[in-house]
């Protein structure tokens, strides 16, 4: 039997969460598997072990369950050509590697590599280093890598549109990059040489169903990425509201080609960005805690990460940003429970 083909497709990806049990703080898989049904739902693609996953505080073992479990949730609920992305970037080169072959093993598709910034005093101002590294990760690993450029947690280190663009061209087994940064002018810039119709034919990936797609870290502008042939994002506000964030990016789409839907196109991005800007602040355990509200799931993170304060909980689900978004998201299809 063939495999499927699971291709990376630009739209909407969440950063699921990492769901733990209370007291002993093992892995709650099934909130898990009922998680990535729901964003699966929605048209949202999963993303496990980033940073909203708390991929730091999961052994190699616990990463290979959390893979093997979301892919068992998908095929058994129909979704078996969703992708599945991991994070697998860690200190070293060769943990790495090591991390992406493991996901592959696993069931991932695709992989996401973060920076190495542990020891961003010396990397962050060795431009050649910085680009060996995602050379030589994006060589060894059997599944096509998206660079990960999230200076917050790697130290500050902050790829230039330059080198993603030299890395998108000279490096096949590339598969774009999610630009955490938040800089749009960076997100224009690469995808001027990208996103045109000639990259794929002069630069062609190793995995014909991996092109190089440009995605931001946040929803706040997804509607301005489209007017410049970025290819949507990489959003923990996914998680929250999955049948939201999934329209705007379609009404974002469409808008290009009829102008007629640029209005409520910029009305849902104008909740989603306000939404975003409030929730983004209270962190992972914010988001969990909105999911408890939400779905009867969520938790707290695992320590040393401190769970979100019980009056700031109370706070962030009452603020009117966040009640806007509720409010879109149960009106297009989001059901809660």
């Amino acid at each position: 039997m063939s495999p499927v083909s699971r291709p990376l497709k630009p739209g909407i990806y969440a950063p699921i969460p990492t769901f733990f049990l209370p007291g002993s703080e093992d892995l709650d898989l099934q909130a898990l598997e009922a998680h990535v049904v729901r964003v699966a739902q929605a048209g949202v693609s999963p993303l496990l072990a980033g940073t909203m996953g708390e991929a730091l505080h999961l052994t190699h073992d616990e990463r290979i369950t959390v893979i093997k479990t979301a892919r068992r949730a998908l095929d058994a609920a129909g979704f078996e050509t969703v992708p599945i992305t991991v994070g697998t970037g860690t200190g070293s080169t060769r943990e790495t590697i090591a991390l992406c072959t493991e996901a592959s093993e696993a069931g991932a598709d695709y992989a996401i590599v973060i920076t190495s910034g542990y020891f961003a005093g010396v990397l962050a101002n060795n431009r050649k280093a910085v680009k060996a590294f995602y050379e030589e990760v994006s060589e060894k690993s059997p599944i096509p890598v998206v660079i990960y450029n999230y200076p917050g947690a790697s130290g500050g280190i902050d790829l230039d549109s330059d080198l993603i663009t030299e890395l998108a061209t000279e490096c096949p087994n590339l598969a774009g990059v999610k630009l955490t940064c938040g800089n749009v002018g960076k997100l224009t810039r690469i995808c001027a040489t990208v996103s045109q119709p000639s990259f794929a034919t002069s630069y062609p990936r190793r995995n014909p169903d991996a092109p190089f797609l440009v995605l931001g870290g946040f929803t706040d502008f997804i509607l301005s990425a489209a007017y410049v042939n970025g290819h949507g994002a990489i959003t923990g506000l996914a998680n929250v509201s999955p049948f939201t964030i999934a329209k705007l990016f379609e009404l974002s789409e469409a808008s290009l080609k009829d102008s007629s839907l640029l209005p409520e196109a910029q009305r849902v991005q104008g909740i989603v960005a306000c939404a975003d800007f409030t929730i983004a602040k209270a962190g992972i355990a914010g988001t969990k805690a909105l999911l408890e509200k939400l779905y009867g799931y969520g938790g707290n993170p695992r320590k040393p990460l401190p769970p979100i304060e019980p009056e700031d909980a109370a706070a962030l689900w009452e603020h009117p940003h966040t009640q806007e978004l509720v409010e879109l998201e149960r009106a297009l299809g989001g059901k809660f429970s």
